[in-house]
């Protein structure tokens, strides 16, 4: 089965591929020749993935999902949230977004947070929404060059490393979009007829 992954962003495939047990093909927008940016103007991650997921069935037709993803921040009442790819600006610079974080985290003493991903999944025109969530804290300082967004000032509660100082077994094995994607696997190993 080919089943399309709303997104532009070849490391979320290739990370995904890497814990899809069933038979199915994962193909990213690219590989579609859809180079255009979705808008993502929902206010919150589920409307985003729906937003995402619904656009790409509407234009081909094709069986599909998209996730959204956010870091949201204690101390800073859930932000960056449904703007982390966007909270330095619209350029989505990790580099600027981490500076912009840890600026508005200098003088904070709670370091929560977590990360958060909601994944739309259209199936045969149905809507399903599977949810991962980890806790942690923000580092002080970036740390680790593996990972993409904000890997390299987040570490997961009970270890002591960054996502990015993690290889991406490890970091597969707990994260998140993890989470997510294993209930996203489940539901589809539960169907007959994919």
């Amino acid at each position: 089965m080919e089943l399309v992954f709303a997104t532009h962003n070849l490391n979320k495939v290739i990370e995904v591929q890497d814990m899809l047990v069933r038979d199915i093909q994962l193909v990213g927008l690219d590989q579609l020749g859809f180079n255009q940016e979705i808008d993502e103007d929902g206010l919150d991650l589920e409307s985003n993935a729906l937003i995402k997921a619904m656009h790409v069935w509407g234009l081909f037709g094709k069986n599909c999902f998209a996730d959204d993803t956010g870091l949201e921040v204690e101390a800073l009442n859930g932000l960056p949230g449904v703007f982390s790819a966007r909270f330095a600006g619209e350029q989505k610079n990790d580099k600027a977004n981490i500076e912009l974080l840890l600026e508005k985290m200098k003088d904070k003493s709670n370091r929560r947070a977590q990360f958060r991903t909601v994944i739309c999944l259209v199936l045969d025109g149905e809507k399903y929404f599977f949810e991962g969530v980890i806790q942690g804290e923000i580092t002080h300082e970036p740390r680790g060059n593996g990972g993409f967004g904000y890997d390299s000032v987040f570490m997961p509660a009970g270890f002591d490393i960054t996502f990015a100082e993690m290889d991406m077994y490890t970091k597969n094995a707990i994260s998140h979009r993890s989470i997510a994607f294993k209930k996203l696997v489940a539901h589809l190993n539960g169907l007959k007829n994919i």
